[in-house]
């Protein structure tokens, strides 16, 4: 019989996965098995503490559903989302920040020159820029996945009765490689603070505020994607963003409406302010 005590207890677990020697998994797996065993021994966490966590990540997927994932939240308001996405931004390509837990991924198509206010008061915006890769070659025909939330703060998907497609879009850029469209300028919001997540920043007394943005998910073909958001400068909390988020290089200038005949655009509705922001793509591999 093999003597386990709260030394030998980690190894004996890390044993016990037949994984395949060198792979990724069995790197992720004994790395975490390790992780969670030291931080348990430094902490001398208790029954109770314990119990607590794991009814705090219970509740995480009790309130979570296909329109909100609090496990990414979570992830989100630790700042592990942020770290994720700044290892794995690509050299010369747009840097990556947060998905966010109200993505859906099978957002409408829409025509170029399109508005995605939905008739909502509030600033209209146009959103415009090239997509190109990190030799700056253009890449007509790359898709511009877009959602955001209201100018009260607001996303659709969180409102009973409204749709909860409205305020988001799929483009495809022409053959200049160029997006534009039309929008409501968004405003500061808290994070959903109904659940274990807000419980946790209260707990910590942390503000549950994200800085005004945009997300988009950006993909062509031959191309790695990447998932970023857009802020503008001048706005709240874009040095204290609740998620960790915001980037130097992902603010953006909201600039007065003027000359828009120059851009050649056929647009549905006439702006207020102009932003403008080009995504940059590094090839696959």
């Amino acid at each position: 019989m093999r003597d386990i005590n709260q030394f030998t207890i980690t190894q004996a677990v890390k044993d016990s996965f037949k994984t395949e020697p060198g792979s990724r998994f069995e790197g992720l797996l004994q790395g975490l098995i390790q992780h969670l065993h030291d931080f348990t021994r430094e902490q001398n966490v208790t029954h109770e503490e314990w119990l607590a966590a794991l009814d705090f990540l219970y509740r995480c997927g009790q309130i979570s559903t296909p329109e909100r994932h609090e496990f990414i939240l979570l992830s989100d308001v630790l700042g592990w989302s942020a770290l994720v996405d700044m290892i794995n931004t690509r050299g010369g390509a747009t840097e990556g920040s947060n998905l966010g837990p109200f993505y859906l991924d099978n957002a409408p198509a829409k025509t170029l020159g399109g508005d995605l206010g939905d008739g909502r008061d509030g600033v209209v915006v146009l959103v415009h820029g090239r997509v190109t890769d990190t030799l700056k070659n253009p890449l007509p025909g790359a898709v511009i996945d877009t959602w955001q939330a209201d100018s009260a703060g607001t996303y659709p998907i969180q409102e009973e009765g409204q749709d909860k497609y409205d305020l988001r879009g799929k483009f495809s850029c022409d053959e200049n490689a160029r997006y534009y469209y039309t929008t409501v300028l968004p405003k500061p919001y808290t994070v959903p603070y109904d659940g274990p997540v807000g419980d946790l920043l209260r707990a910590g007394n942390r503000h549950a505020w994200r800085a005004p943005h945009m997300h988009f998910i950006v993909t062509a073909p031959r191309m790695a994607g990447i998932t970023t958001e857009i802020f503008f400068r001048n706005t709240e909390y874009l040095d204290n963003d609740a998620v960790f988020g915001v980037r130097r290089s992902l603010v953006a200038d909201i600039k007065p409406a003027k000359d828009l005949d120059k851009l050649g655009y056929a647009l549905d509705k006439q702006p207020d302010a102009v932003i403008e922001f080009d995504f940059v793509l590094a090839p696959e591999g």
